[in-house]
């Protein structure tokens, strides 16, 4: 997998969210993922930028070519000259505000003569109902750092370790005020702006197809719920016994994954005791669905029933094999009577 794709996949994980009960209201995102790395005694090295309309890349940018490159066709038709160089400016001040960050958050942690990785993510979503909310987050070689708090202007640490910059950043009440405003307003705008760029690709809605397998092993049997090409991603799948929701604990986590084609796969597999099968019905929720659709497993005919079948072909094929042979019986025979009394001639 390459660096590019690393990025893009660790996004789709972060994103991933439970969505309310009953039909889902219909969101729209504008998100960026920054990453870096650095090396011992050089300090950041690489700084990778990819921006994302809801969960579509349309954006792609680096420090080594310090361009933004845009990555959906619906963004190389329709942008304006005006807004790419609003988003390349934009991309070239988060490249310097991430190196900083780096080696804000190396030197408080005594690392900078080691190797290290930095993510950031932040940006805004909409919903239908049209509330709003923010996100701003830092990740340190992996683990959850800091996340920006738009409302109260300070920083949460989600690691001991990170206690130090959280400090040393909120003594600086005029980047987090800029930090609010873009979260709160920009961001917001900008989405609009490109919603209204990818308008009727970004608001397509296709609903899954869903089924329902059975694998058994010498433990266990397992049914497997499958959604197959739904977009857009937020989809919420569950297993119920006797329709009833069961507890998460009892569920592997849901895994949701891109097809490569703009759509989406993905399924939840549960243990089931063998025999029980019947009692298990698989809950999925869409925005392209009107309602929640319900799969059972629908198990393959007995080998009983596969028996029958094969015996009642086997017949037919016997009594067709009669047949032909009964009607060449009966053409030989006419043939013999159609020849009458003629006799060869015995030769003297």
């Amino acid at each position: 997998m390459g660096p590019r794709a690393r990025p893009a996949l660790l996004l789709l994980m972060f994103l991933r969210t439970a969505v309310p009960q009953g039909r889902q209201l219909r969101s729209h995102s504008l998100h960026y993922l920054f990453m870096g790395a650095s090396e011992p005694d050089f300090g950041p090295s690489l700084f990778e930028a990819l921006g994302y309309v809801d969960d579509q890349l349309f954006v792609y940018y680096d420090h080594e070519s310090r361009r933004a490159e845009p990555r959906a066709p619906w963004v190389w038709n329709r942008t304006s000259s005006q807004l790419w160089l609003q988003l390349s400016q934009s991309l070239k001040g988060w490249d310097h505000m991430f190196t900083v960050d780096f080696w804000t958050i190396m030197d408080n942690d005594n690392h900078s003569k080691e190797s290290h990785t930095l993510q950031v993510i932040l940006g805004c979503e909409m919903q239908e109902d049209n509330s709003t909310r923010g996100f701003w987050k830092y990740g340190y070689d992996g683990q959850d750092h800091l996340e920006f708090c738009p409302e109260t202007l300070n920083w949460r640490a989600a690691e001991p370790r990170a206690q130090a910059t959280k400090l040393e950043w909120e003594v600086h009440k005029i980047r987090a005020k800029q930090n609010r405003v873009y979260l709160e307003r920009d961001c917001l705008e900008q989405l609009r702006q490109l919603l209204e760029l990818g308008r009727g690709v970004l608001d397509q809605q296709v609903p899954p197809l869903v089924k329902v397998t059975h694998h058994v092993t010498s433990a266990a049997a397992t049914l497997r719920c499958r959604a197959l090409n739904f977009y857009p991603q937020n989809i919420t799948m569950k297993w119920l016994r006797d329709r009833q929701p069961l507890d998460a604990k009892e569920v592997e986590p849901e895994d949701v994954l891109p097809n490569g084609d703009g759509t989406y796969q993905g399924w939840v597999a549960l243990a089931v005791p063998p025999g029980e099968e019947h009692r298990y019905t698989c809950q999925v929720e869409h925005p392209g669905l009107d309602q929640p659709l319900i799969a059972t497993w629908e198990p393959l005919p007995s080998d009983t029933l596969v028996i029958g079948v094969i015996s009642g072909i086997a017949v037919c094929v016997i009594i067709l094999f009669i047949g032909a042979l009964f009607r060449i019986l009966r053409k030989r025979q006419a043939s013999r009577e159609a020849m009458g009394d003629y006799v060869l001639a015995e030769c003297d």
